[in-house]
């Protein structure tokens, strides 16, 4: 499938790395059409260099938290970027300050948290890193 700002691979549809960061600012909706928030950065697998998961702006502005939504399955249209969890589930999801880093002690949290099995690199390197 292909759109005006990328490409995404059909199968698993794993963005590629450039497309998804020219996403920043758009919001982000569930199955069902319902917005979650608005996209603000992107976690891949250090292993595989994919996108993994996204950073997603809730609450008040001048506030709010960065949440972390899975982007396996994501789709992209011209007005938003949807993911295939619900909002309910992503607005439960690990987060992190606006203003703050991932610690890797919550990597394990994200990833169960979504019923993804987590494991570390062959070293214990982390498995998420932001770009």
């Amino acid at each position: 499938m292909r759109n005006h700002r990328g490409s995404v691979e059909q199968g698993n549809q794993m963005f590629e790395a450039d497309d998804i960061r020219d996403w920043r600012g758009e919001p982000v909706v569930d199955e069902d059409g319902s917005k979650i928030g608005n996209l603000e950065g992107v976690y891949y697998d250090t292993a595989t260099q994919q996108a993994s998961f996204a950073t997603v702006k809730v609450g008040f502005p001048g506030g709010g938290r960065l949440i972390f939504v899975p982007l396996d399955g994501a789709r992209v249209s011209p007005k938003h970027v949807r993911v295939l969890t619900d909002k309910k589930t992503a607005k439960d999801a690990p987060a992190i300050d606006t203003d703050g880093e991932l610690d890797a002690a919550l990597e394990p949290e994200i990833f169960s948290h979504y019923g993804i099995a987590y494991q570390p690199g062959a070293s214990g390197e982390r498995r998420l890193g932001r770009r």
